[in-house]
């Protein structure tokens, strides 16, 4: 049997999906789930794509917001721009009243199509799967449904992550439901390392709230360090995951380090795009390197 607690059996990151793929994630209680959600949603409006989030009925839409926004302030702008928007598995569906597969699927091929037609690269969208007691939904229906919609992944423009709660479904069902899906995520964030060397500093893994702390310290330490040569190399081209918050504070911190004449990034294009929404172009000394290869 597969340990879906420790990340073995091809668990990927949810930073290492792509566009046309279809995961499954198993939670439980605690944060887990709403890490791996922001990191999905934020990754989403970063590489222009339209995000549905259809959260757990019972969850309030403003926790949902709120919980989004601990990356940083922008959920609600983006809600506000209408490229993030929250639903529920009974929005998608109205006006039927009960859960089908064809309805359902047809539906997600309309908001698909819409998403290309408003300019965004294509839509994924979050489904946690509550909404199945929600609706009063048969749970064979549903199983049928996750093994049988390889359709709407033609053509790349549809990415689903569907959330199972461990604590609510059967045993296995989840287990089946982890086997069904071409894709299985990691069910958390927060492993961050840190590689000093005398040119800088290189990251890999996640920059996010769980690791801000860790990431803030290995940057001041490596500021500190090439202080006298006055140039530093930040290498974050092995980051899975770039949070706001990790990202305003490199900002912040190469912005207040007056003694270096040149900081240069080097990150990816999805990276380098996050740190120019958040202002780098003013930042002075700063340089950004894109490397496309390996992001």
């Amino acid at each position: 049997m597969h340990d879906r607690q420790t990340g073995c059996a091809g668990l990927i990151p949810v930073q290492r999906l792509r566009p046309g793929d279809h995961a499954f994630v198993g939670y439980g209680l605690g944060e887990s789930r709403w890490q791996v959600l922001t990191a999905y949603v934020w990754l989403g409006l970063a590489r222009h794509e339209k995000v549905m989030v259809l959260a757990d009925p019972d969850v309030p839409r403003r926790e949902v917001l709120t919980r989004l926004d601990t990356y940083g302030p922008q959920a609600a702008a983006a809600r506000a721009r209408g490229q993030l928007v929250l639903s529920s598995m009974r929005e998608v569906i109205r006006p039927d009243l009960a859960f089908t597969m064809d309805r359902q699927t047809a539906r997600l091929r309309e908001e698909t199509a819409r998403a290309r037609r408003e300019g965004y690269t294509g839509l994924r969208t979050f489904i946690d799967m509550r909404w199945v007691p929600d609706l009063g939904a048969d749970v064979s229906g549903v199983v049928h449904r996750e093994t049988h919609v390889e359709h709407l992944f033609t053509g790349r423009s549809y990415t689903e992550v569907c959330a199972y709660d461990r604590d609510w479904f059967a045993p296995d069902v989840v287990e089946a439901m982890h086997d069904a899906h071409p894709r299985r995520l990691h069910d958390c964030l927060g492993v961050l390392l840190s590689i000093p060397d005398e040119d800088g500093v290189r990251f890999a893994g996640d920059a996010d709230l769980t690791t801000l702390d860790q990431f803030r310290t290995a940057l001041t330490e490596s500021l500190a360090q090439t202080s006298d040569r006055g140039h530093l190399l930040l290498d974050l081209t092995h980051l899975h995951f770039l949070g706001v918050h990790c990202a305003f504070d490199l900002l912040r911190q190469v912005q207040l380090a007056t003694d270096h004449k040149r900081i240069e990034i080097r990150c990816s294009v999805l990276h380098a795009g996050i740190l120019r929404k958040l202002g780098a172009a003013s930042v002075p000394r700063l340089t950004l390197s894109e490397v496309r290869a390996g992001c």
